[in-house]
Parts: C-alpha cells; structure tokens; sequence
C-alpha cells in the first residue's frame, strides 16, 4: 500500500555568516499563528443568477493584488470597490498566479439588487503549531518544521503580516490508522507573542518579542550526532503543560537534509499513543531532543501508520531563520 505523508501547518553556507546560537531554548509550547497574506486568495466559487461567474477569468488559488490600478489586501477592499462601483461592469484586475502576475479581468453582476463577483476570498490564514526553538541570543524563533499553505488551494501564502500568540490546548482528537487527528486548541489574540517574518518548507520563522521562557538551553547537534533509537519529543497536550514523550528514531536521511523529512520516527511512548492515538495535527514543529541535544523537530505523520512521523534537522531550521 502506497504510504500517504501529510504535514502537521539547506544551504550549506560559511559558518561565519551565520549568526545562531550552538545552545538554544527547546520548545514544546503551543502557539497560534496568524498570517495576512498579501492580496486576496481565490479559494473558490459560488453561482450568481445560475452561473459560476468567477470563473470565468480566475483560478482557485490566484491572488487577487489589483482592482482597477488600486492594490487590495483586505476583503473590505473588494466590498468597498464593489460598492462603489455599484453597478454590473467588468473591471481590470491584476492577479499572481504560478509566481507570475497577469492582468486579466472581474465580472461583477447584479444578482437582486446586490453585486456579487462569485468568488470566495480569503485575506488570512490563522492556525495552531508548537513552539520549536529561541535562540536566546538573538531572539529568532523557528516553529512548525513546514510551510504554512492554504487549505483550500494547496498553495503557499506570501506574507504581509504575520503574528504569533499565545495558545491552550483545551482537548484532542486521536489520530487512528487512515485519519489525522488534532490538538484542539484556543488562540489568545490579546497575547502576542512574536512575529511571522518568513515562511518556509522547513518552517516558519520571526522574532519572539515575550520575555524568554525559563528554561535551560540546550546543545544544538550535529547531523553526525543523531543516531538511531531512543530519543524524546516535547509538546503540549493540555493546557500550556509542556510534556516529554519517547519516541524512536527509525532512520535518518543525509541526502534530505536540506528537506523537512531527513529524521524518521515513531511513537513508543504508551501514555501518548493512548492520548493522541500517535502523531497529530498541531504537534508540528514539537522539538526532538537526544542525548540532551536538540536535534530536530516534528513535520509529518503518515497517514496510514499514524504512529510513524518525519522530523526536520535543527540546523536546517536554525539556518533558515538566519537568511
């Protein structure tokens, strides 16, 4: 049987351009995240007077930047032009689509007294991760171990803006052989924890702007330091509790150690299989520690064997966040 990999959303350079720390803060805390993408994501359509009139020039998953000259970054933009304008027309409108931007054109309708263009629209993306690592010295933070992408387009989002927050995980949802479960969690917009500079196939990065957790920092290993068996991962599975749980590391890739799955692993730890049923959503991101070095972090669970997951190597995440 086919395997099915879902996430849980380097470049080798000279030493003295880069600027991490070889002791950082391990994670494990639940975060939220919130990202503003730059201009208006097309996730989909909706019939105007029998007809999917959005389709007719658009894509699910271009990028609506322009209407008519003006940029637009928030759904009001568009609700205000289409008020405005108040009237069926077609406007020149300028897209991003496969990384190239294109002029094309909108249709709006009158569709019984209101003027609709047919499509569904979104300006943000918020979701839930765990806490990777801060370099103490430098405040950089990386979480997730993975690109942040649109559900409902596949696609990557470029961000505009972008917040980390606090999180509590208030239940979960067992993960079972075939379907990925989750932490289900709450987001505390009133505690903003850092920013959402970049992001990544092998993560999200910013600067964490909250004091720096009270915790010991920890080795940064080396690829040759990772080895296979025991190791442990930490994440939080209620509350803001912090948990350590073993798992076995099962092979180890050097060839996709520029990639978000050179660590492989699977759940030991019977407390957590009997939690979460394996690997969930929401763990992403959730620190590998061996040996009393932080060696990587959590970034995919096969779907068909949920007890079975890929990590990221750390120095590819702490890399990535120095560029």
């Amino acid at each position: 049987m086919k395997k099915i990999i879902i996430s849980l959303m380097l470049l080798i350079s000279p030493l003295n351009l880069l600027a991490y720390s070889e002791y950082i803060i391990p994670g494990g805390e639940n975060v939220g995240v919130n990202i503003t993408s730059e201009g208006l994501i097309v996730v989909g359509f909706y019939k105007v007077n029998g007809k999917y009139i959005g389709s007719e020039t658009l894509e699910i998953g271009d990028t609506i930047l322009e209407i008519e000259g003006k940029k637009v970054s928030t759904i009001n933009d568009i609700n205000k032009y289409i008020k405005e304008e108040n009237k069926e027309s077609i406007v020149n409108i300028k897209i991003l689509r496969n990384n190239k931007e294109i002029n094309t054109t909108l249709r709006l309708v009158n569709d019984n007294g209101l003027y609709k263009t047919g499509l569904y629209i979104k300006d943000k993306v918020t979701g839930i991760g765990t806490l990777s690592y801060i370099d103490p010295e430098t405040s950089l933070y990386g979480s997730l171990g993975h690109q942040i992408i649109m559900n409902e387009t596949v696609n990557d989002i470029d961000i505009k803006k972008g917040t980390l927050y606090e999180s509590a995980v208030e239940g979960i949802d067992r993960s079972v052989d075939g379907r990925v479960g989750s932490k289900n969690a709450s987001i505390s917009y009133n505690k903003k924890i850092g920013t959402i500079d970049k992001n990544t196939e092998v993560g999200i990065f910013g600067t964490y702007k909250n004091s720096l957790p009270t915790k010991e920092a920890i080795k940064v290993a080396d690829f040759k330091d990772i080895r296979l068996g025991k190791a442990f991962i930490y994440t939080t599975l209620n509350s803001n509790n912090i948990e350590t749980f073993e798992i076995e590391i099962t092979g180890i890739d050097e060839s996709a150690i520029k990639t978000n799955k050179s660590i492989v692993f699977r759940v030991v730890d019977e407390r957590l299989l009997e939690m979460t049923g394996g690997i969930i959503q929401g763990m992403s991101g959730s620190p590998i520690v061996q040996d009393n070095k932080i060696i990587g972090a959590v970034t995919h669970v096969v779907v068909d064997q949920v007890d079975k997951g890929y990590g990221v190597f750390i120095r590819t995440m702490l890399e990535e966040g120095e560029r």
